[in-house]
């Protein structure tokens, strides 16, 4: 029953009210194949979770756009062209980490320019969606899986 006290989802809600973080605004996109395969990348040692799969994308730069700054991650990590008609807004990540919470739109794009080349140290995976559970992920990107399997 919706504002019932005994619910557990309120019960969860009201426990997770804490201190505020500092909010970082990253945007991702789940590049895919004609195949229906989506692109993972493998941060690099020295980064912060080097060694987990995520999405390919960065952070939203003060007076960009997500679109934007998703097409200019692209090109910087890839190597690769698209165009905001191409993105296709498709889910969101709200997570805390220990020192920041992560807001993260997640796009769908399926048209680009160039083959997508590891630029930053990366290593790159075209993965089927009933591969996905063979590649640790962060935290934040876990919980969009489930409706990108749906999607595609």
């Amino acid at each position: 029953m919706s504002g019932d006290p005994e619910n557990s989802c309120w019960q969860a809600g009201a426990r997770a009210v804490s201190a505020p973080q500092r909010m970082v605004l990253v945007v991702a996109v789940a590049l895919i194949d004609v195949d229906g395969r989506v692109l993972l990348a493998r941060r690099p040692p020295g980064k912060t979770m080097a060694g987990l799969w995520e999405f390919p994308g960065g952070k939203v730069q003060p007076g960009e756009t997500p679109e934007n700054a998703l097409i200019r991650e692209l090109n910087e990590e890839l190597g690769i062209d698209t165009w905001a008609s191409c993105l296709a807004p498709l889910a969101f990540a709200s997570h805390s980490y220990p020192d920041f919470h992560l807001l993260m739109p997640l796009y769908a794009c399926r048209t680009w320019k160039g083959r997508p080349q590891p630029r930053e140290g990366q290593e790159l995976a075209w993965v089927a969606k009933q591969n996905f559970d063979h590649f640790q992920m962060p935290p934040a990107d876990v919980p969009l899986l489930p409706m990108l399997r749906e999607w595609l």
